[in-house]
């Protein structure tokens, strides 16, 4: 009796609602945990986006990061994050501008209708469609 008074540990099952409770409360922590880290990330990548900000400077935040990380997370926020929305809002813009110019480039639009009518008549007269296929294709083009 004495071997199993030894081994236990003194911890008292409570049943289902006590492991509910420790799960909800487990998946709390890692919910800020992971908020936090996505904070972390985007503030670095912020940091590294600044082109303004000194490198020296850059250096100092990132070690301030590293050995005070909620209160230089905190910090960074409140005294740039009018910035770092900014910047974020910038970069985004440039990103969906060069992919609508991909786009565009790709998909050959800007070609206007009496270009396409003369496409459509050199393939015709080359042979490679027929009478039929050049006039959907006109038909489209002035649609």
């Amino acid at each position: 009796m004495r071997i199993i008074e030894a081994v236990t540990t003194g911890y008292e099952y409570q049943g289902f609602w006590g492991s509910f409770w420790d799960i909800i409360w487990w998946f709390l922590w890692i919910f800020f945990f992971m908020a936090y880290l996505f904070a972390l990330f985007a503030v670095i990548a912020d940091l590294f986006r600044d082109h303004k900000l000194n490198g020296w400077w850059k250096a100092v935040w990132i070690i301030f990061l590293i050995f005070v990380p909620f209160l230089t997370l905190l910090v960074y926020l409140i005294a740039r994050g009018n910035g770092m929305a900014k910047r974020s809002a910038k970069e985004a813009s440039e990103l969906q501008s060069a992919q609508d110019a991909y786009i565009k480039s790709v998909a050959g639009a800007g070609a206007s209708p009496a270009e396409e009518i003369a496409k459509a008549k050199g393939l015709l007269d080359a042979g490679t469609i027929t009478q039929a296929e050049y006039d959907a294709l006109k038909a489209k083009a002035l649609s």
